[in-house]
């Protein structure tokens, strides 16, 4: 459905995206953020299926500043290779790439944000500082607690895993003390829940909390 696509930053550095359209004028847009294995199969599925519901989706590929075109999948040799990768970005960078692909679906408009993992913390970050959102739903983002003290400038949903172990409860508990506005939802699940490729994949938790992010965005933009 969607296709690859460039995209320049306002700083001029070019990157890659993945960009999925609804049919017709569809309902507005949003911008996909990856987890560390990059615009891989699973965030091009998520794209498509946002496209599906009536969302123009953008997943800008964050990690092209340190390693363009990268993405892998999930077996332990590719999660060190990632998490490698991972420590030679940074969130001035990540958010210069989120407001790039923002922009390109603009004419999608009202544009939220999403994201899994790394993405759900840069989701967090991109609600609370950059404007022209319209909400946002972050996906167990495991640096949120590191941000948890920032304000967000537009609505926002959360998700994380009770058996998350890279995210303790007592992170969630203080991100929820400092976010009394923030709808955040725990569920029965592992880091991952909502990726079918992984074996933390939780099918009953993933497809209710995807009907809850469409019925999140459909309010959000009065469709």
């Amino acid at each position: 459905m969607g296709e690859m696509i460039r995209l320049t930053a306002s700083d001029g550095f070019e990157l890659g995206a993945y960009l999925a359209r609804p049919k017709g004028g569809g309902k507005g847009g949003i911008v996909v953020l990856q987890e560390i294995f990059g615009v891989n199969a699973h965030i091009r599925e998520v794209c498509d299926r946002f496209a599906e519901a009536g969302y123009a989706a953008c997943a800008p590929a964050i990690f092209d500043r340190v390693q363009p075109g990268f993405e892998c999948g999930y077996t332990p040799e590719e999660i060190a290779k990632a998490r490698s990768v991972m420590t030679q970005g940074n969130f001035d960078g990540y958010l210069l790439d989120t407001a790039a692909a923002r922009d390109a679906i603009a004419g999608f408009s009202p544009v939220s944000v999403t994201g899994f993992c790394l993405g759900g913390s840069v989701a967090f970050a991109a609600a609370c500082r950059l404007d022209g959102f319209l909400c946002a739903v972050p996906f167990y983002g495991g640096k949120i607690i590191e941000l948890k003290d920032e304000t967000p400038q537009c609505p926002m949903m959360m998700y994380f895993g009770a058996q998350d172990h890279s995210i303790p409860m007592e992170d969630v508990d203080a991100i929820r003390a400092a976010q009394p506005d923030v709808a955040i939802h725990v569920v029965d699940a592992q880091h991952g829940f909502m990726c079918d490729h992984r074996a933390t994949y939780s099918e009953a938790n993933a497809k209710a909390a995807w009907a809850q992010t469409i019925e999140f965005l459909d309010k959000a933009s009065g469709a």
